[in-house]
This record gives C-alpha cells, structure tokens and sequence, in this order.
C-alpha cells in the first residue's frame, strides 16, 4: 500500500497560513496580506543589468558549475560579506569564506557539518517564536536533540548565557531576528562568544537581515567573532533581500573559523554544484556599486514599519518589540477581538483572515505582520480591519 513514510505532524506554521490564505481566498475574501516575508517588484536594475550581461558571456566558467569556489566571480565570498561586515575579514586571521546558493538549503547541513550524523548532537535555536525551519530540520536528524533558547518580549528576544547549557554542542542563532526585528549588539556577541568559546560550542548565525538594520547598534557576528581564536563559528549572508527581490536569484556567502567552514565545505560540496554564477554577479555588483539604491531600500521598510505600527497601535494592538531591522513587526495576542474571547495566536490570526482578510503568521503568544507589501496603500482598508476586530488585552473582560 503506497502512503507517507514520514513521521504524522504536518505542515510548518508557514505551510498553515499559506493553505488558510488560499481557502480564504477561494471564498472570495478580499486578502490584505501581510504574512509574506518576500520583497515585492523585481531586483535592482544594478543586479539585473550585471546579471544580464553575464548570462550573455562566452566565458565557460559563467555556465559551468561553481561547487565550493566562484571561478566565474572570483573571490566573490570575501567581497559580498566585506560589503555588509564593517571590520576587514579578508585581512584578520583565521577567518575562511564560502559561497553558498542562499541561506535557506544550509540550514540543514549545519547540524551535518558538526557530526550529527555518527552521534548525538545537542542543538540551539530561536525558534520560539521564529523562523522555523532550523526546527524542522532539527525534526529530520534522528540524532539531535533540539532545544528552543528562550526569546520572549521579556528579555527584548535576546536570550542570556545562562539559557545556554554547557553541553550544546551548537546555537543556530537568527540576527537581526525574524520576526521580532531585534538585533544583536557588539556587547551581546562577545559575552556569548566567550561563552561558547569557553565550553566549545559551536556558533552560528543567520544574518539574512544584516543590511537592513535601522539602528548602528546592530552588529553582526563577524565582527566580534575573530576576536575569540578558540571559537568555533559561522556566520551566512544572503542577496535575497538586500537587492529588492532577489530571493529567486539563490545566492549567498558565509564566513567563519576555518574549522567550521571547512566541515561545511565538506559536506555542502556532496551536496550541491554551488550558486548560478550570473546571478552572483548581479548581487555584488548592486551591493559594490550601488549602496544608494540598498540604502533606500532599507529607508522603505523603516518607514514602513512605523507607520504600520502607528496605525495597529491606534486601534488597541500591542507590540512586542520595537522593530529595528527588516520588515517585520511582533505584536501580543489579544484575550479578545470580535467580542469573543481568543484561545491563542492560531485562533485570533485565523479569525482575522476569515473576517477582514488580514493575513499574518502566528508564532504563540505572537502574531508576525510584514511589511513587503505597501502598507502605506493599505492603511485605510487595514485600519478599518482592526477597528472591526475590537481587540482588546484585558482577560478578566
């Protein structure tokens, strides 16, 4: 009899918005969405021009595959994270890089790469509320035991040294954050740095939304990390959205202890044939030479999130956390919306899409609400959306 062999659970959180959406949808529910983490419009004319005339070159390496190394961009790994990195990687010690066809395909090897696959490995993530992917391959490696490090508007989504037992053996860790948009300072970095130095844990970041902080005090890994010989560590940059929407183009680097990178390297390279070579083109031309443009392009989404915070704030929403990098923004769940009470993030989020057609993600006790589409356009129907839900926090209501 042919059935499923995977283990019963379902779908994500993101598979379950998607399918709600859709039935919504098909009702002919008229949809405000603000549950897609995906720029809108194409990318950069800069990108698309440099991608363009790459793909038109007689040069074979172009064409051919890239694996572990970038022969058709060459050094491409070092320059893409220079572009986003304040602190000169190429010259510190000890520091190797690798290109990557884009952030997402690596999560999974992470855990690969440190051994999870010849015996049990102990294993960090910000998960809850996040991204949840790390999660969900956590789920498929039999041999790792997954642990959410605890992030909640109650420590500012930044978890302490103390969450972090000695026995892990890595932190899949998400700065600037999706969803709440906090951000990792250079002091939060190295009290964990020298943490995790100190019991031999492996660090990793995924720095997706590194050019698209507000605030100086945002810092990446990268630049700490080099200043801890003992550590081991990784950090992965993406074009997907820093050139608008280049989050088909699948291109990315990483950079990290030669030892980290090296087992990457390893196991990436029995396991793909490397980026498209034209479209890494197209990324570091737009991130060398057109700063501008990427500068506006985070100026959008900052002016996006404050307005769509004033509006939801208006109306009785309550944030949870300011947002200080990306497109998205983190609000608690309200006790009741609609002069019913609500049973969890789930519920409230889709009674919204069901009645006003406002579609977030709900991360328990949160709701996610992007801003890639143009809330500013938006703002008269959203407004109206939650002036008719009628939130309100009070439980004993």
């Amino acid at each position: 009899m042919r059935e499923s062999r995977l283990a019963a659970g379902g779908g994500n959180v993101l598979q379950r918005v998607r399918e709600r959406r859709a039935e919504a949808l098909a009702r002919g529910v008229r949809l405000l969405d603000l549950s897609i983490g995906e720029p809108k419009g194409p990318a950069l004319w800069s990108a698309r021009e440099a991608a363009r005339d790459a793909i038109v070159s007689d040069e074979e390496s172009m064409h051919a595959y890239q694996y572990n190394a970038s022969p058709a961009v060459p050094r491409f790994s070092e320059r893409f994270v220079a572009a986003q990195v304040e602190r000169p990687l190429a010259e510190a010690m000890d520091v190797a890089f690798l290109p990557i066809p884009g952030i997402k395909p690596m999560l999974g090897l992470l855990p690969l790469a440190c051994g999870c696959a010849s015996g049990a490995l102990t294993l960090g993530t910000m998960t809850g509320p996040g991204y949840p992917i790390p999660a969900d391959w956590c789920a498929f490696h039999p041999l790792v035991e997954h642990f959410t490090l605890p992030t909640s508007s109650r420590n500012c989504f930044r978890f302490s040294v103390d969450d972090v037992a000695p026995s892990t053996d890595l932190l899949m860790l998400n700065y600037p954050h999706n969803p709440s948009g906090q951000v990792a300072t250079r002091e939060w970095w190295r009290e964990l740095c020298e943490h995790c130095a100190r019991h031999d844990i492996r660090l990793f970041n995924d720095a997706a939304y590194c050019a698209l902080a507000y605030t100086c005090e945002s810092a990446p890994l990268s630049e700490v990390a080099p200043d801890y010989p003992d550590l081991s560590w990784c950090e992965a940059f993406t074009g997907a959205k820093l050139i608008g929407n280049g989050t088909g183009w699948h291109v990315g680097a990483v950079a990290g202890s030669p030892d980290f990178i090296g087992d990457l390297a390893e196991v990436k390279g029995k396991a793909d044939t490397g980026f498209v070579a034209p479209m890494a083109c197209g990324v570091l031309a737009a991130v060398e030479n057109d700063a501008g443009s990427i500068a506006e392009i985070r100026e959008r989404y900052r002016r996006r999130v404050e307005r769509l915070c004033h509006l939801m704030q208006a109306r009785g929403m309550r944030l949870a956390n300011e947002p200080k990098a990306g497109f998205f923004t983190l609000w608690e769940t309200p006790a009741f919306a609609f002069g019913e009470p609500m049973a969890d993030a789930q519920a409230f989020n889709f009674r919204m899409i069901d009645e006003t057609g406002v579609v977030g993600v709900h991360f328990e006790p949160y709701l996610r609400y992007a801003v890639c589409a143009d809330v500013e356009t938006m703002a008269d129907a959203l407004d109206a959306a939650f002036a008719r839900a009628r939130v309100s926090y009070d439980r004993a209501r």
